[in-house]
């Protein structure tokens, strides 16, 4: 391939992904938009509200460990097929829902499949961009998040009034058109040579192992094992970077399940918002908030992405406090909107190039697929907490422990390993 198709590539490559990552936000946020209506139509209570998230969040787990494993055995250009054709024939379901448990059976698949689709997304096209511009392309694809926010919510504010079904069922057209854009995507090159490496050694080609190992590294004393048991099984560099970014990425989803899911039900029943005014400031968040994603990438090549971390760390539980206290309309509006750019902008624009790059490519499939296993996990803890806390106290001992408490244990970024931008993923792990 030329260098001109290589670059015609790359950038399909990252549209495709963009497209798909907006998607799944649009499917995901849609959902905590149109809570209120849909609690009103089923006549739910704050609680159940609380049991569908933490049900949801249950299914992610599950479903992100097994497509990461996956991801390391069969490809990734399979199961990004696999897991927005599910996410798109779920969506659509929701039109059909009656009940509570027939809600909570439909969004734990499709919420689960669009949430694995950023793990798939993470590991390709984080193997076939550039090195030198990996952070900030990735921030390109990752700036998804909030164009699917923004499309949920002008989608809500448009079609509310046919009924929060029929805003789901729109989704379904353009993620079919993914689908079909992305049967021209190609197996990651890194995974083929891994392949490739591995045929080799079955067999017995020693001579043709040694001249796959001088194109790209890998660590042939370690294929022998599952991608699991060389996770886990020695000491190293991996094993404490996989269990440090494991424990800040399980904080981070108990926090934002305060500040990212039943905001707008915390906006409606506290903070004296009507769903109109919430879906707008989700809106307004998110349509700026696609710069904040360009910003931490762009900050994260420039100063690094662990140090780009920590400066958003440090800042979410003092945002979230304030949060809490202030009652002004207008204040809460301000202070949200720098909460949603801290919680999603420059951490995700930063933060998941920072987990592809953290391993080598015999393990990248597993280890993102099980920190995304690891961040469903995390906001399960929220869920569990919030309803827990929402039926037995208050909605401001809520907030106090799973938003502002919670986001503490971010600040463990501050003994992540600092890789400097630009390294090839070779260089940093093998």
């Amino acid at each position: 391939m030329s260098r001109a198709e290589d670059r015609r590539y790359t950038i399909y490559l990252i549209g495709i992904a963009l497209a798909g990552l907006t998607l799944a936000s649009y499917d995901y946020n849609l959902l905590v938009l149109a809570i209120p209506d849909i609690a009103r139509e089923l006549d739910l209570s704050a609680s159940l509200v609380g049991s569908l998230i933490f049900f949801i969040a249950a299914a992610q787990l599950v479903v992100t460990l097994v497509v990461g494993y996956a991801l390391d055995i069969v490809g990734r250009r399979r199961m990004w097929m696999l897991c927005l054709c599910a996410a798109a024939l779920f969506t659509g379901l929701t039109y059909l829902v009656e009940s509570f448990w027939q809600l909570v059976l439909v969004r734990m698949l499709a919420s689960s499949f669009a949430q694995a689709e950023f793990v798939v997304s993470i590991t390709i096209v984080n193997e076939e961009i550039p090195a030198r511009h990996r952070g900030m392309l990735y921030a390109v694809v990752q700036s998804g998040w909030p164009l699917g926010v923004l499309m949920a919510s002008a989608v809500y504010l448009l079609f509310i009034g046919e009924g929060w079904r029929f805003v789901f069922l729109l989704g379904i057209v353009p993620m079919v058109l993914v689908i079909i854009g992305r049967y021209y995507i190609r197996e990651s090159d890194r995974f083929r040579h891994l392949e490739e490496v591995r045929a080799a050694r079955r067999a017995g080609d020693e001579a043709n192992v040694r001249s796959l190992l001088a194109r790209d590294d890998v660590d042939v004393a370690a294929l022998g094992a599952t991608t699991l048991r060389q996770l886990f099984a020695q000491g190293g560099y991996v094993r404490r970077q996989l269990v440090l970014l494991s424990a800040v990425w399980l904080a981070f989803g108990a926090s934002i399940s305060a500040t990212n899911i039943f905001i707008t039900d915390f906006l409606t029943r506290v903070k004296g918002f009507t769903p109109g005014q919430a879906a707008s400031l989700m809106l307004v968040s998110a349509g700026i908030g696609v710069l904040f994603y360009l910003l931490g990438g762009w900050l994260g090549e420039r100063w690094g992405r662990r140090q780009v971390l920590i400066g958003t760390a440090l800042l979410v539980p003092p945002l979230n406090l304030v949060f809490l206290l202030v009652q002004h309309h207008a204040a809460l509006v301000a202070i949200y909107f720098l909460i949603y750019q801290v919680t999603n902008g420059t951490w995700s624009g930063a933060g998941y190039a920072y987990q592809a790059e953290s391993f080598p490519t015999r393990v990248r499939g597993t280890a993102v697929g099980f920190l995304g296993a690891i961040f469903a996990a995390g906001i399960l803890l929220g869920a569990g907490l919030w309803t827990l806390l929402m039926t037995v106290s208050t909605p401001t001992v809520a907030w106090l422990v799973v938003a502002v408490g919670a986001a503490f244990g971010q600040w463990l970024t501050i003994w992540l390993r600092d890789i400097p931008p630009g390294m090839e993923l070779e260089r940093i792990a093998t």
